[in-house]
């Protein structure tokens, strides 16, 4: 029997749309109705970016602050399963993805049905995903499955390709040298693995077997670095966005955020993960699998 999905998220540069397009094929190869929605913010981000205007972002995403976005009108009332898509900027959910979780019809919709949360990142995403499982329950919906695709090269590697990507507006390999920014091809293109693994859920109904089983295909991986980065650094980054939105003139606070970043980055970081390594990951073995383990799953 045809199943009525809704796959519907933001994508500024397009590698979400992508991946969502993807993930939803066998779906509607399988036979089932997808209605493929792509919202837009009523003013376009730029992209390219300049370095002022993507860090004008950052106050906006931590407090979550929902974007205005453009009308868009759903075609039903109710749906057996949707497709949320969302990226994750400053380790938050981005204010458009924000905006789509706020929205009247998309509340009215999510009640007592089925999610699958899917995302496109660098590399950093569980502090933004802990924000939109928290809006999906608020709304009533019943979280089923996430996907989580990253850049899987090294970070230094993927920081300097995706400011490459974000501010010449190029997903090319830089200098002929680095990888190609974001979430490599054959990624995106293997998320078709990912969709018939949700169309076999979706006609047997047992919904608690498709988190386990996504993870069993690498659709969702916790890296213990990364999340020992994000959990320290989403603390820190609240107390900037507190003070830069009570700021009249935000430039010079922006400016003060952004090299605290590269710094943050490239030499603290390594000293407190050099730190924890020797002082602290031994003794706490059974606590950081249980993260870990907490992180990949949808509860």
């Amino acid at each position: 029997m045809s199943k009525r999905i809704l796959a519907i998220h933001f994508s500024q540069t397009g590698q979400l749309t992508d991946i969502l397009s993807n993930l939803t094929a066998p779906l509607t190869q399988a036979g089932h109705s997808v209605e493929f929605v792509r919202v837009e913010p009523q003013e376009a981000f730029p992209f390219p970016w300049t370095g002022k205007s993507f860090f004008a972002v950052m106050p906006d995403c931590v407090t979550e602050l929902p974007a205005k976005i453009k009308p868009f009108q759903l075609k039903e009332t109710n749906y057996d399963l949707i497709i949320f898509g969302y990226q994750a900027w400053f380790l938050s959910p981005s204010t458009t993805a924000n905006a789509i979780l706020c929205h009247p019809s998309v509340m009215q919709v999510l009640a007592d049905t089925p999610v699958v949360t899917v995302t496109g990142a660098r590399n950093m995403w569980i502090m933004a995903m802990e924000r939109i499982k928290e809006k999906i329950k608020s709304a009533g919906g019943l979280l089923k499955g996430n996907i989580a695709l990253t850049d899987n090269h090294a970070n230094f590697v993927s920081f300097i390709t995706i400011f490459y990507w974000m501010f010449a507006g190029k997903k090319d390999r830089y200098l002929s040298i680095f990888p190609k920014p974001g979430v490599a091809d054959e990624d995106i293109a293997g998320c078709s693995e990912f969709g018939k693994t949700i169309n076999q859920v979706l006609e047997s109904r047992n919904w608690d077997d498709l988190q386990p089983l996504l993870i069993s295909q690498k659709a969702v991986q916790v890296k213990y670095r990364l999340m020992f980065i994000e959990r320290k650094a989403k603390k820190i980054f609240k107390v900037w966005a507190g003070i830069i939105t009570k700021k009249k003139n935000r430039t010079p606070w922006l400016v003060a955020f952004k090299y605290y970043l590269i710094i943050a980055l490239f030499v603290a970081a390594p000293i407190i993960l050099t730190v924890d390594a020797i002082f602290f990951k031994p003794f706490l073995k059974k606590r950081i699998s249980q993260q870990m383990k907490y992180y990949s799953g949808v509860n």
